[in-house]
């Protein structure tokens, strides 16, 4: 069995690197197979991502449009017909509609929407309702606490 120190790689695995700028008599000498000026005989010559050969880039080429609002408020919708599955006289918070599987997270905001038809009284806290879920809410019976989820 062999040992470590033994290993070696196969014959014709490792190639022995090209040595250049060692005299004219290399072959390899005075410009170093750079040939003569330009941006790949210098030091650090790459071209930049997204180089075309002098053409205009693709990014460049291509309009742009539009803008992202950074201030944009994503809410997290739930609909009136959601809320019926719960008991009648419920306290419907942010955190008892995550457990129920009704949204997804507690940072981003919760809005209800009116959408289908709720005929059990509820207490829900949301921080936006639209205005038909706000009257099918009360109109069942329940109360609506906005501003706090």
């Amino acid at each position: 069995m062999a040992s470590l120190s033994s290993l070696h790689p196969p014959i014709g695995a490792r190639k022995t690197p090209k040595r250049v700028g060692r005299g004219p008599g290399s072959g390899h000498g005075k410009t170093s197979s750079r040939g003569h000026k330009g941006l790949k005989a210098r030091s650090g010559g790459r071209r930049g991502a997204g180089f075309e050969g002098g053409q205009m880039p693709l990014q460049r080429r291509l309009p742009k449009r539009g803008f992202t609002n950074i201030f944009k408020i994503e809410y997290q919708i739930v609909n009136v017909a959601d809320l019926s599955t719960f008991e009648s006289q419920t306290v419907v918070t942010a955190s008892v509609l995550q457990e129920a599987g009704k949204i997804k997270s507690l940072k981003k905001p919760v809005k209800v929407l009116g959408q289908g038809d709720i005929s059990v009284p509820l207490t829900i806290k949301a921080d936006k309702f639209s205005k038909t879920a706000r009257q099918k809410i009360t109109g069942a019976g329940g109360n609506v606490e906005e501003g706090t989820s």
